[in-house]
C-alpha cells in the first residue's frame, strides 16, 4: 500500500509539474554579456542554444539554469513574458524581447 501512495503521490505531482511548464509562451530575448535566451511554448528554455534546467516556481515565474548563468522568465497577467538573467560575480539585468 506505501508503494502504491508513494507512485500515486509522484505521478500526480508531475502531472501538476507538466500543466505548469505548459504555460511557457514562445519567447526570444537578447540579455546583455552576449546571452540569447528561446524558449518553445510549453518549454524548453534554451539559452545560448542550450537547454537549460528548468525550474518551475508557479505558473507564472519559471527559472533555466546554464551556461553559468539563470534565466528568469516571468508571465504577466496579459500572457506576456519578461526575462532578465543573473550571471557570475552578481551580475544580473532585464534581457531585451525580440
Amino acid at each position: 500500500m506505501k508503494m502504491f501512495l508513494r507512485v500515486a503521490a509522484t505521478a500526480a505531482a508531475m502531472t501538476v509539474a507538466g500543466a505548469a511548464v505548459a504555460k511557457i509562451p514562445l519567447v526570444n530575448a537578447t540579455c546583455p554579456g552576449e546571452i540569447e535566451v528561446h524558449a518553445d511554448e510549453g518549454g524548453p528554455i534554451y539559452i545560448n542554444g542550450k537547454e537549460g534546467k528548468l525550474k518551475v516556481f508557479n505558473e507564472n515565474y519559471y527559472e533555466a539554469r546554464g551556461s553559468d548563468v539563470t534565466i528568469s522568465l516571468t508571465i504577466k497577467p496579459d500572457g506576456s513574458a519578461d526575462v532578465s538573467y543573473t550571471g557570475k560575480g552578481g551580475a544580473n539585468g532585464v534581457c531585451t524581447i525580440k
